[in-house]
């Protein structure tokens, strides 16, 4: 969910953009916790694990399974070395609260993927490969599926959801799930993103003080941090893209539709989707590829290609920018004046390798579909909730149960901030009402006419913006706020793909540089983004600073 959204519903101001980079964030209050002084005398310093090189620093996919190849590494001793930085990383030193529980299972999964190498029984490139996904995402095993909220603690599914079945066929090792905003960030006006009154306050492991984006916030502090290979998220607006732009990643929210939403917690039949978060493109190509099929019980609206889903890494060529024309959003190339630096830089990077820019202004045809937006959101994340829980093992059963247990246990679930938005979409009406009807047509049609209409106008195969400014502070007082610049929402309305990769850095905090395309453009996306890549390298490894250095 992005917290865009939450600024706009909201009644708080935004502090001024131009300044927050070079501001030390402030302290958080008492009441939010009985982890927070503690937590914040751990949270200082460089990382408590670096006396010693980790032995995965950075490791790609390729580079995993040369090593299992090699017989230097099997599944489980990848397993237990990214268990032990887990250990040292989450719980311990920066603290950073990204994986909110370890699969037990883990050990014996790898044990058998070993087996079946030593049998010539290999399922792909993902063979072997540990991998967490959010807490929001079904597994049929000994883990609870709760959103980050206490209401859902105990709660475990009956069966894995479709893609955690893709994942498991191809080979993944279920490494454990990731801590997130408590319901996808869709809980209250004034939230902080991050945080869940189950898995506490994820830490951005760049500067510590600052934000993980939300709502898979953990899966982007754990990718980035090394603590597994690579990781799914899940986005209705930004959840994927924002987290993965904070924290140095390459992060691709789908077409909807593309991956099966069946077994996730939604928000949005309408805008909802996983997407895979990692470190470098070929590795997000490779769980896209894993994890992407038509699924029967998945309505989606976009209709799916005919045909097996591609080889996405087929796309992944050094050259693949030349000749191409690409739109870049005005107003970024305006906005504060050290993001505004790194998108002239990546243009200029963009222009060297053979591409044609041409100035766009997206976000304003889009910007004023906001509102609406969020009426689809609140319509539809009751009837998808009361949906998931009716047939769920949990304690609560609809969503007016959720908001009756925080009530009752308020110093447990609403430390930090309330649940005005469940409160909002419960009481809403069902999804007959006019005003819903009007407002999905309002804000699919029209981002889709914005989008596809710039890319037909200016014959463009993608626009690239800015995805999001660099890290906010983490607030327990005042919430999350702008930090000037933000490109989720067009891509996200309109159900279309939206792909993020490492641009730079302000001040040591990562920003990254959106692609966005028409329905099903992922290879070409990838293919943009991977030739950006190529051609500069801007990921770098978090250095777990205590705030940002001036």
């Amino acid at each position: 969910m992005d917290r865009r959204l939450f600024l706009n519903q909201g009644t708080r101001v935004a502090l001024t953009a131009a300044l927050l980079p070079a501001v030390a964030c402030h302290a958080t209050p008492d009441k939010a916790a009985a982890d927070t002084r503690a937590e914040a005398a751990g949270a200082t310093g460089p990382e408590k694990a670096g006396d010693e090189p980790f032995a995965l620093h950075e490791a790609t996919v390729a580079d995993l399974q040369e090593r299992m190849a090699k017989g230097t590494e099997t599944a489980r001793s990848l397993c237990e070395k990214y268990l032990a930085r887990i250990k040292a990383l989450n719980e311990a030193g920066p603290m950073l609260r990204a994986v909110i529980e370890i699969n037990p299972d883990a050990l014996n999964l790898a044990d058998g993927l070993d087996q079946a190498r030593k049998a010539g029984k290999l399922r792909g490139p993902l063979h072997g490969i540990p991998v967490l996904i959010k807490d929001n995402i079904d597994s049929g095993d000994q883990m609870m599926t709760t959103a980050g909220a206490s209401a859902l603690v105990g709660h475990k599914a009956r069966q894995d959801a479709f893609i955690v079945q893709k994942l498991r066929a191809a080979g993944a090792v279920l490494l454990g799930k990731t801590n997130l905003s408590e319901w996808a960030n869709f809980r209250s006006s004034h939230s902080v993103s991050g945080w869940s009154s189950r898995g506490r306050q994820s830490r951005n492991p760049y500067v510590l003080d600052r934000n993980t984006s939300g709502s898979s916030s953990g899966s982007g502090a754990a990718v980035a941090a090394n603590l597994c290979a690579m990781a799914i998220g899940t986005e209705t607006d930004g959840s994927v893209v924002s987290p993965s732009s904070v924290n140095g990643l390459v992060g691709l929210k789908p077409t909807v539709g593309l991956l099966s939403r069946s077994g996730i917690i939604p928000i949005s039949s309408t805008q909802d989707t996983a997407g895979p978060m990692a470190r470098t493109v070929r590795d997000a190509a490779l769980l896209l590829g894993a994890l992407a099929g038509p699924d029967p019980a998945d309505p989606a609206k976009l209709p799916i290609p005919a045909g097996p889903p591609p080889d996405y890494t087929v796309f992944l060529k050094p050259n693949a920018l030349k000749g191409q024309r690409l739109g870049v959003e005005k107003a970024h190339l305006n906005g504060p004046p050290k993001v505004a630096a790194l998108l002239k830089a990546a243009v200029a990077a963009l222009k060297a390798q053979g591409a044609t820019i041409v100035e766009v202004e997206l976000n304003k045809l889009v910007n004023p579909l906001g509102e609406a937006e969020f009426d689809v959101l609140l319509y539809e994340f009751k009837e998808g909730v009361n949906k998931y829980l009716a047939g769920a093992g949990a304690t609560v059963k609809n969503l007016a149960d959720v908001i009756a247990y925080n009530n009752a246990h308020a110093a447990e679930a609403m430390p930090v901030f309330g649940q005005e938005t469940l409160i909002r979409a419960e009481a809403t009406d069902g999804l007959g009402n006019a005003k819903y009807k009007a407002a999905v047509q309002k804000t699919v049609a029209g981002a889709r006419q914005a989008i596809d209409g710039l890319l037909k106008a200016n014959r463009l195969t993608a626009i690239i913006g800015v995805t999001t400014g660099p890290a906010w502070c983490i607030d327990w007082v005042n919430g999350d706020y702008s930090t000037g610049v933000d490109f989720s929402s067009p891509a996200a309305m309109a159900g279309y793909p939206h792909l993020t990769v490492p641009m730079g850095q302000v001040q040591g905090l990562p920003v990254g540089l959106s692609f966005v395309g028409s329905a099903y453009q992922e290879g070409p996306l990838l293919a943009f983004g991977y030739a950006y890549e190529q051609a500069t390298h801007h990921r770098t490894a978090p250095k777990f600073l205590p705030t940002v250095a001036v």
